[in-house]
């Protein structure tokens, strides 16, 4: 585990501003990043057609506009194609420790005792740019059309006027390039596993069971006073959970539902889960995405300062990796709830169930 930990951490670069001088893109392949996505990767030989098979939208938001993406977000995003990034993103190999639907597991392909990988990242510092560009011309927007904001960060324009054209654009062309980056680490993934155990990839069958976005605005059809209406559905925090027999969840899952992936803190546990009907009837087909923090950054790091965490982590059995301390102080398994917990409301109100329980063995953070 040390040494695939280890091997992770130098495949798969991390931290602020990390980036990945052998993959850097020229202009142009920037926007085809921005307008494939994932698909872009899988033809630089980066990855499997059928993982495409496996990745929200197959792996590319339709309406994608690189115009609307500033030269300076792509500036960003050039060399940064497959890397973690800081804060709570993360590479963790985990084990299914517990099966709770037997049926659902086998449509996943996941079993008891198998060990898996899952990645937390997304755009990088090009979607940053691209929210961050967009912000003041949002705030003139609001202004301009007469809307009330409790908050300026919830700034808006209506839709179908130039600038929330203009921002979905740019919204999906960073989307895009979020799965791309994920599919250019599940390459690393692939690659660093075969070196380290000295296996084939076809032997180790590291498939992808599903990449889902979890901070993004969709249109979809959604069913309102008995009727179905066109929807622009933000989910910022949370995770969309389509139920079985839904013609956007995958084929493969058809049957089951969509996966839920739900992750806790790097100390305790993950989960998977499958959407259900009444996330469609009660959360427009939506669930939480993680366990959500109980302390803030800042008061997380004041707790934990002097503390050995590394080897805190060590006594539990987890081998953790980190590009600066300050990030493993600020992500202590205590200052997020117990995902447990959480993920008992959401089985409960029945807006997704649950299917398998994931602990950590090796951590990689930035």
């Amino acid at each position: 585990m040390k040494d695939l930990v280890s091997a992770l951490f130098r495949s798969i670069p991390s931290g602020v501003g990390s980036s990945r001088r052998e993959h850097k893109l020229s202009h142009a392949q920037v926007d085809q990043v921005l307008d494939q996505g994932a698909a872009w990767a899988v033809a630089q030989g980066l990855g499997r057609q059928e993982d495409l098979e496996h990745i929200e939208a197959g792996g590319r938001l339709r309406g994608p506009d690189p115009r609307a993406v500033s030269d300076r977000a792509k500036e960003r995003g050039r060399a940064q194609l497959g890397t973690l990034g800081s804060g709570n993103h993360f590479g963790e190999i985990q084990r299914v420790e517990e099966i709770f639907d037997q049926e659902a597991a086998s449509a996943l392909r996941l079993f008891h005792g198998q060990v898996v990988v899952s990645l937390h990242t997304g755009s990088r510092g090009l979607g940053y740019q691209v929210c961050d560009d967009h912000l003041q011309i949002m705030l003139e927007a609001s202004r301009r059309h007469r809307i009330e904001l409790p908050d300026k960060q919830l700034c808006c324009a209506p839709l179908g006027s130039p600038e929330a054209d203009r921002y979905l654009g740019a919204m999906a062309a960073a989307a895009n390039f979020a799965f791309a980056n994920r599919q250019v680490m599940t390459d690393s993934v692939r690659r660093t596993f075969e070196q380290v155990l000295g296996r084939s990839q076809k032997d180790l069958a590291l498939d992808v069971v599903y990449d889902v976005c979890h901070n993004v605005a969709k249109m979809e059809t959604h069913m309102v006073g008995g009727r179905p209406r066109r929807l622009c559905v933000h989910r910022k925090g949370a995770t969309r959970a389509y139920p079985p027999g839904h013609p956007e969840t995958p084929a493969a899952y058809r049957q089951v539902g969509q996966p839920v992936l739900i992750p806790g803190d790097m100390g305790r546990y993950s989960y998977v889960l499958v959407g259900t009907q009444a996330a469609m009837t009660e959360t427009f087909g939506s669930t939480c995405h993680g366990a959500g923090r109980r302390m803030s950054r800042s008061a997380a790091a004041r707790g934990a300062r002097g503390r050995p965490i590394v080897r805190e982590l060590a006594d539990r059995g987890i081998i953790v990796r980190s590009e600066g301390r300050n990030t493993l102080l600020e992500e202590i398994p205590e200052a997020y709830k117990d995902v447990a917990e959480v993920v008992d409301v959401v089985h409960g109100a029945g807006i997704a169930r649950k299917v398998a329980k994931l602990v950590p063995m090796g951590v990689i953070k930035g």
